[in-house]
């Protein structure tokens, strides 16, 4: 094992990490990585730049806590989904009104949980309804955004929302699949998804992965507690910068606590939530059911020509943000705020890799950068 050749290799990580923080691509970011290779583990860190810019300069820390955006969706909610099919709560061709009543509205009838998962369901990708909240609370001048009633409500929009395309007939990315698979998951375990969610990942060993719903009264977060997390936008709307708050609008206004946003975390722990993945699925682990997360690992080929699995991405030839060294046996998941897990099946290999890019450059960071840091680290960890 040539141990200098590849740590020499892994230098240029931090640099082309720094050079984007130069270039106010990105404020800071904490990339963990891994791979065995000849009977060893080969293992990467980097830690650079700021956790937060504004209202003060904090440095990034490996311990910083992340606003993880989509995220959410592969390690919050898809494992939930999972867990409930293995306990037999589900099934993954159950109609998705047979959980959600209200879900049938439009002919949606045949639409399933399968078809939620791929996005395929034909639910449009995303509406703006943080935007019709604050209307309506202009009109009534009643507090309406982040309330029990505003969350209930956007749910029951996107359970009667009009379908764009038939089941299966395309996979169009978005979010309204997941706020109805997070709903689901309430209604079969009657439970509150983020108590629901965080007891299955604290069995996984995730002790800082947690949704934070809003402080009562939707102000922002004591100075105090929010010192430990990034930073993301200076929202114009909530009128200040976003500090251990919910970035994405829609989950913010439901209260912080959504199937597609919501969850924050920690680099570690993220790590941890792919290590777990591995050992499962090499029968190293049964923290969970092996058989069915090889099914949810799988491309469902929903249409055809889709390169979804079941919650989670896989490499499109030739253009993943996993890199071009990543095999085609590889999962993974991106989150707006600048967040990304890539986990390759078969060398084993993972790379979480955690930035706050919307932080104060959200208009101009057009954030190419995925695919460098994977290459960079695959190809250091290939030389050894």
């Amino acid at each position: 094992m040539k141990r200098a050749v590849v740590v020499k290799k892994l230098q240029k990580v931090d640099r082309v990490l720094d050079k984007s923080i130069e270039k106010a691509e990105i404020p800071g970011a904490v990339v963990l990585a891994r791979m065995p290779l000849e009977g060893e583990l080969l293992e990467h860190t980097s830690v650079r730049g700021m956790a937060v810019m504004r209202p003060e300069r904090i440095p990034m820390a490996r311990e910083t806590v992340f606003d993880l955006a989509s995220l959410t969706k592969p390690m919050a909610t898809t494992t939930a989904i999972l867990d409930l099919v293995h306990r037999g709560l589900v099934d993954l061709d159950d109609p998705v009104a047979k959980h959600l009543p209200a879900f049938a509205d439009h002919d949606k009838e045949a639409v399933t949980i399968r078809h939620l998962l791929t996005h395929s369901s034909g639910l449009k990708p995303w509406r703006a309804f943080h935007k019709d909240l604050i209307q309506r609370e202009r009109k009534t001048g009643e507090r309406l955004l982040g309330t029990a009633e505003a969350r209930a409500w956007i749910i029951e929009r996107v359970c009667r929302s009009r379908p764009v395309h038939d089941p299966g007939a395309a996979a169009v990315y978005g979010d309204l699949d997941f706020i109805a698979l997070g709903a689901l998951v309430e209604a079969v375990t009657q439970e509150p998804f983020d108590a629901f969610c965080e007891g299955l990942l604290r069995n996984l060993g995730l002790d800082a992965t947690r949704f934070y719903p809003l402080p009562d009264g939707g102000g922002a977060p004591a100075e105090a507690f929010r010192r430990r997390f990034a930073a993301t936008e200076n929202c114009p709307w909530r009128d200040r910068i976003l500090w251990a708050e919910v970035h994405d609008p829609n989950a913010w206004s439901m209260g912080g606590v959504a199937g597609h946003a919501g969850l924050f975390s920690t680099a570690d722990d993220v790590m941890a939530f792919a290590v777990v993945l591995l050992d499962v699925w090499h029968g190293r682990s049964d923290a969970l059911p092996r058989e069915l997360l090889h099914t949810f690992f799988t491309r469902q080929g929903l249409p055809s020509t889709s390169d979804w699995a079941l919650g989670w991405d896989t490499p499109t030839a030739g253009s993943s943000t996993s890199g071009k060294h990543f095999s085609a046996n590889s999962v993974g998941h991106l989150g707006f705020t600048g967040t990304s897990l890539w986990v390759d099946l078969e060398r084993e290999a993972v790379v979480v890799m955690l930035t706050n890019r919307v932080h104060l450059v959200a208009k101009r960071s057009q954030f190419s950068l995925r695919p460098v840091v994977h290459d960079l680290i695959l190809e250091a960890f290939l030389s050894g």
